[in-house]
């Protein structure tokens, strides 16, 4: 597994995700670009800016928001994990986070109107 400037706690994470989706690093393209935005003369002259494929999914991922180049794999290879998840069907953190809020509005929507009824 590579080793990326976080802690040892989100990289186990990180590989857990992995062999859960049964998804290895030979199956992952890296490339690094240039960046844009903040960050000044140092993202300008490095290239920080993530892009993970994956093979049998042809999934493509860019991560650029950090200027650390390390950071950004790591942020970049989570975000990847999350969308072949998606692709697959499974619950994903931004699935669940939308469902969440989708019931939140209807609730609220449904308290709305009841007032609304209930008003002279």
């Amino acid at each position: 597994m590579v080793t990326f400037a976080v802690s040892p706690e989100k990289q186990r994470l990180l590989s857990e995700q992995m062999k859960t989706l049964d998804v290895t690093e030979n199956e992952i393209r890296e490339s690094f670009i240039r960046s844009s935005g903040k960050g000044g003369q140092h993202v300008n002259k490095s290239s920080t800016c993530v892009q993970l494929v994956h093979l049998p999914t042809g999934i493509e991922v860019k991560c650029m928001k950090d200027r650390s180049q390390s950071i950004n794999r790591f942020l970049a290879r989570r975000e990847l994990l999350e969308k072949i998840a998606a692709a697959r069907g499974l619950p994903t953190k931004a699935g669940l986070e939308a469902d969440r809020i989708r019931k939140q509005k209807s609730r609220a929507k449904r308290r709305s109107s009841s007032r609304k009824e209930e008003a002279p």
